[in-house]
Parts: structure tokens; sequence; C-alpha cells
């Protein structure tokens, strides 16, 4: 017991001092830990570590998986999801195919369906691995690619792994895969959703943020455990309950709960993360020894996985490649399409300010109005216009019409200014060759990768050499992708984020948060009251909502502005004022 505890204790110092020290030598965390724990399994006197795949797969990932799909913008993942979904999907089991066929060539002794389990074993890009890139100053929409792809591969990667180990004792069709498929991510969809709705429920119920927290930290294993158990995939349910919380904890929890979840869940993250590349490191005497035992040579291990490496490169730069030339060919319909949709956004506009000008809320007294008129002018007075955002004129409700054809109204509107503000997103922040070879070259393999090789049964042909070319494919990833990143970005300069947008959007939602807060205080007054701190904050937040609704502020300029309402309304009660 006391040897478990001080290689702990001693584990989490390296870890805090690899944390610390890794910037000031230049070089990324996760791949100072790899080299480390590499370092460390060469000592004689280092016994042999051995970490059941489960371990990783069932109680590492799904919590990673969560924490990062609860602070990942809804708003992108929509707006990426068809480069998303490509990723993820198509890109794996065109790389599981391929890596199958080169795997079945190479490696004497094994079968075509083992060559593909392998293949799918290595396709995956890690959610641990992403964790590099978001370091280096890359535009916003390629994390948001690439994080999107880690969080849904897996998926994809564990269902063909089943399918082709299972096709290595019996036949299976194409249907059958697909079925599975298509079942293990609709089922656990589902169940990621409820798991999702009922947390924000509990916890918003929940008045001590220590207690939240805590129930958040069984929420991925609340999602997980039942869709495995049901055949689905748990990681899936994992992150389809972070991206339901993560897209209402604004409006369902308290301001402190989310705050102290966010500290809480950063260490979770820092520690897990850590914790993985250092297994990575620390396997490797393990898994050689494994192939030593079974005769099996370690130099052709180490060329089959080069190979396979380059290989997965290679399918991946022929993906991407596609995969950008559709983007911009979207791009170009975009292009044509926003004139219509702003002109069809202006009449919109213009057809407010008239009924605002005519607008007699109470009965036929002009320049009367309501305090809940006041609230909605506010909430639906700030639109964007041509090439830039500004206030404009209160839009006030229209009495003629019924609720629900005004409802349908805004609906429509809401509709029409998201697509105007995507088609802005998608032309201001254009996919070339430069973002395409940054997409390509960060997509590292990690600790996934041997997680999943270790899952292979006793009676798998050369398992050994399976595992650890799963093994070197992973660590010559993250070591070489990895370790060369930044200089490959300071060469091809992918764009960065439009010059002045940032300032410019602060700007607006300063205004807009002013707006608000003055409308609010009318509205009280008219109420024959004082307004409430409180509740002035709570109206600029459902503001920020609704234009993040629009999508016509970029995610991390509303992300910022949240945190000052949430550490203000924190500032406020904390003093009992009002």
């Amino acid at each position: 017991m006391e040897t478990i505890l001080i290689v702990a204790v001693l584990a989490l110092l390296v870890i805090a001092a690899a944390t610390t020290f890794a910037p000031r030598l230049g070089v990324a965390a996760p791949l100072l830990l790899v080299l480390l724990g590499i370092g460390v399994t060469l000592v004689p006197a280092v016994p042999t570590i051995e970490i059941g795949p489960e371990w990783i797969l069932a109680g590492v990932l799904p919590p990673l998986l969560y924490s990062a799909s609860v602070s990942m913008p809804s708003l992108d993942f929509r707006r990426e999801f068809t480069a998303i979904s490509g990723l993820s999907v198509a890109l794996v089991v065109a790389s599981s195919v391929v890596l199958g066929l080169f795997f079945w060539w190479v490696i004497p002794g094994i079968s075509l369906a083992w060559g593909i389990a392998l293949g799918a074993v290595v396709s995956p890009t890690d959610a641990v691995a992403t964790s590099i890139v978001k370091g280096l100053g890359v535009s916003p929409r390629i994390v948001t690619m690439l994080e999107g792809e880690s969080l849904l591969n897996d998926a994809t990667a564990l269902v063909m792994l089943r399918t082709a180990i299972a096709g290595a004792a019996a036949s299976v069709s194409f249907w059958g895969v697909l079925g599975d498929f298509a079942y293990a991510i609709l089922v656990a969809t589902a169940i990621g959703a409820i798991v999702g709705w009922l947390n924000l429920v509990v916890r918003s119920r929940v008045s001590d943020a220590t207690v939240s927290t805590v129930i958040s930290f069984t929420i991925p294993f609340i999602a997980s455990i039942p869709a495995e158990m049901l055949g689905a995939s748990g990681l899936v349910a994992a992150v389809v309950a972070g991206l339901v919380t993560g897209r209402g904890a604004l409006k369902r929890l308290k301001p402190w709960h989310r705050i102290a979840e966010q500290q809480n869940w950063r260490t979770i993250e820092l520690l897990l993360e850590s914790a993985v590349f250092l297994l990575l490191g620390l396997e490797l005497t393990g898994i050689v020894g494994d192939v030593i035992a079974d005769h099996d040579g370690v130099l052709p291990a180490v060329l089959v996985a080069l190979g396979g490496l380059v290989l997965t490169i290679a399918v991946r730069s022929g993906y991407v490649s596609l995969l950008v030339k559709s983007l911009q060919r979207r791009a170009r319909r975009h292009e044509v399409m926003r004139p219509r949709m702003k002109i069809i956004k202006q009449r919109f506009d213009e057809r407010d300010a008239r009924l605002a000008s005519e607008a007699q809320p109470d009965g036929g007294v002009p320049g009367t109005i309501r305090p809940e008129d006041i609230r909605a002018a506010a909430a639906d007075g700030f639109r964007r216009r041509e090439g830039h955002r500004s206030p404009e004129l209160p839009r006030i409700p229209r009495p003629p019409l019924g609720a629900r054809a005004a409802q349908r109204i805004d609906r429509l509107r809401t509709r029409i200014t998201r697509a105007v503000a995507d088609f802005d997103y998608f032309l201001e922040r254009p996919i070339g060759w430069r973002e395409g070879t940054v997409v390509v070259w960060a997509g590292m393999r990690g600790a996934v990768t041997v997680a999943a090789a270790q899952t292979f049964p006793a009676d798998t042909p050369h398992r050994s050499t399976l595992v650890l070319i799963a093994f070197l494919v992973a660590a010559v990833s993250l070591l070489l992708q990895g370790g060369t990143l930044p200089w490959l970005i300071a060469r091809v300069k992918p764009r960065p984020e439009p010059a002045g947008l940032a300032d410019d959007e602060r700007r607006q939602l300063s205004t807009l948060l002013n707006d608000t807060a003055t409308a609010e205080r009318a509205a009280a007054a008219a109420e024959g009251r004082e307004a409430d701190a409180v509740q002035i904050i709570t109206a600029q937040r459902d503001a920020l909502l609704r234009v993040r609704d629009e999508g016509t502020f970029s995610s991390e300029t509303l992300a910022g502005a949240l945190d000052v309402l949430d550490a203000e309304q924190i500032s406020v009660e904390l003093r009992g004022g009002t």
C-alpha cells in the first residue's frame, strides 16, 4: 500500500513539474511526459508496468471527452459538423480499410479481418493529443474541427474493431456493420441526451456548489456505462451528455456552480491527460518484452509501424484535400447566397422599424410603452448590419398579430439572422491548403490506440506484435507530429482570425449590455420600483444568449462576456447587495 502511495505521489509531482517546465523548454508537456515515461522504463530496477485497457477506455476517456464537450461551444460544433462528421466517420472507415490491406500484406500469418482490426485501432486521432494544438495559436475553426473529430471518431473505430474481430471468426455483411454502427450511435445519443438533461434538472435544484460539482463527476459514467451495457458507444453517450450540459448550463446552473465546476474539471483534465501520456511511455518495456517472449522480431514491427504511420498520414492528406475543396465550393455558394439573405434580413429590419414607429401598445395612446414592451425592445433591438454589428431601432411587439404568428415570424427571423451569420463566418474564415496542412499534421494518435490494441483477444495471431505496432504508431505520431507541429505552423502560416474583429465584437457587446441595463432600469421605473442588480445581470445574460443563438458573434468573445457577468453576479451576491 505504501509503495502505491509513493508511486502516486511521485507521479503527481512529475506531472506538476512537466507542466511547469515544459513551456520553458519549448516542448509540449504531453510530449515531455511520454519521453519521461520511456526513460523510466529503461532503468533496470523499474518493474514492468501494465495497465488494463478497460481503465483507459471506460475509466479515463469518458470524463475527458465529457469535459471537452461541455466546454465546446455548441455554435461552433454545429457550424463545423459536416467536416467533423466526415473526419470522424468517413476518414476512420477509409483509413481502417486501407491500413488493413497494408497490414494484411506485410504481416505474415494474419487474415484481412485482423489487418482491418489493427487498422481500426490506429485510425482515430486522440482527444488527449489535440490538447497540444490548443496552445499553438491556430484558428479556432481548426481547433473545433480537430477537437470535434477526436470526440466522435473513437466510436467509429471501436465499432470497426468489434466488427473486424467478429469477422475473423465468422462472416459479416456490410448491412450488418452499418446497422451496428447506427445502433451504437443512435442509442448512445439518446442516452447521452437524457443524462445531460437530467444532469441540468438535478443540479439546478442543488444549492451547494461542491455537491453540484461532485454530481458532475459522475455524469460521464452515468451516460457511458448504460450505453455500453446496451451494446452502444459509451464514449458517444458521454460526449452527447457533455454537449447538452454545456448548452444548457448558462440558463439552468448558478454562476458560482459553473465556475467551481470549471476549476475542478480543469484539475481533473490535467491529471488524467498527463497520466495517460506518462503511462503511454511507461508501457514500452512490457510491450517489447511480450514481443520478445513470443519470438517475434522487434525490428520488423518497427518497420511495419513506420509504414503504417506514413500510410495513415497519406490517407488523411488525401481525405483532407477533398474536404478542403468541398468547403471551398460551399464557401462560393455562400458568397452567392449571402446578398439575397441580407436583403431578406434587411426587409425584416425595415418592417420592425416601421412597426416600432407606428405601434401603440396600450390601445391607442401613442408613446405609452409598457414595461414588458421595453424589455422586448431591448432583447430584439440588437441586429447585425452589412459588414458590421450595430444596434438598431428597438422593435416593439406587434399587437395586430396573433401570438403564434408572431412566434413564427420571430423563429423565421432568427433562422435568417443565423444563416447570414453563418455565411459571414465561413467567408471571413476560409479554409485553404495552409489550414488543411495543419489539420493533417495535427491528427496525432495517442493512448486510445494503445488501449484499443490491448483489447485484442488472447488467441489473436501475433497479438504482441500487433500491440507493439499500435504502440509505436501512437508514440512516433505524438513525438514526430507533435514535436514538429509548432515548426510546421510557423512555416505554412495559416490565416489568423480577421484583424480587429475581436475588438469590434467586444465594443458591440458592451453597447448591447449597456442598452439592456438601461432598458431594464426603465422597465423597473415604469413599474414603480428600483432595478435589482442581479435582475439586470440576468437580463444581460439573456441578451447574450439570444445573440449566441443567432450566431452573430464569435464563441470566444461571447464566452468572455458571459464570464464577466458571472463574476459580477457572484460579487453582488457575496456583498448581499442588489
